[in-house]
């Protein structure tokens, strides 16, 4: 394995347990328009990473919605904005984090999600959040196409420094992100949701490592500072 150098982390269902809301919240919408409809990990799998507005064509053609595009955007907005100030950290993320900080790592964030979202989501963690060399948010005016193109990655590696692609480590929850990272010519942690991962269990989904939670990885493995053990 190549030394890595750098890491760059998505945020939804990865650091933050916002897919839960997500989830929920698309849920509520099919319930109200097209009862009896089911918001499935098959559909899900295929939204995650991209943009707001690929996501909600999506799931307007996938369930046969009756509303248009902007009313969808809408209801969706006003529901999330209620939840995602709650929204909490994943297993593992905070120790994770401050280990890179405090060993010097550059580290990054490159969410699809737009910087005024990332704002509401991040509420009860900003200092955590502090602590990234960078920011990159889905409605960068570099960033040109969502994932799995490898736009955000790029763009969040030239934030950090530019280094080689190849000392880069993506830290992933989506399929659709694990692809991106790769087109980068990064190399791909996989942390997904255990549905997400029955759903594609047997498929060549090109990461480096799979595991349940941040919780389990091992930085020295890649070259870097060794976490202690508890």
């Amino acid at each position: 394995m190549t030394e890595i150098t750098h890491c760059i982390f998505d945020m939804d269902g990865l650091l933050l347990d916002t897919e839960r809301i997500y989830t929920q919240v698309t849920q509520e919408i099919l319930d109200k328009h097209v009862p009896g409809t089911k918001f499935t990990w098959e559909l899900k799998s295929k939204l995650m990473g991209r943009t707001a507005d690929e996501s909600a064509r999506m799931v307007l053609e996938g369930c046969n919605l009756p509303i248009s595009l902007e009313q969808y955007q809408k209801e969706m907005a006003v529901l999330q904005e209620k939840r995602w100030p709650s929204a909490d950290l994943m297993p593992g993320v905070e120790n994770l984090v401050r280990h890179l900080k405090a060993h010097n790592i550059p580290i990054a964030v490159a969410t699809s999600s737009t910087r005024p979202k990332f704002e509401l989501k991040i509420t009860q963690h900003r200092e955590l959040f502090s602590l990234f060399d960078s920011i990159t948010c889905g409605d960068d005016p570099e960033v040109k196409n969502g994932k799995p193109s490898p736009d955000i990655f790029l763009v969040a590696k030239k934030r950090i420094g530019d280094p080689p692609a190849s000392k880069c480590l993506v830290f992933e929850d989506a399929v659709n992100g694990i692809q991106a990272a790769k087109a980068a010519g990064m190399h791909c942690v996989w942390i997904p949701d255990h549905n997400m991962l029955k759903l594609h269990e047997g498929t060549d989904h090109g990461a480096n490592e799979v595991m349940i939670s941040m919780a389990e990885f091992d930085p020295a493995k890649y070259g870097m500072a060794a976490m202690r053990k508890a």
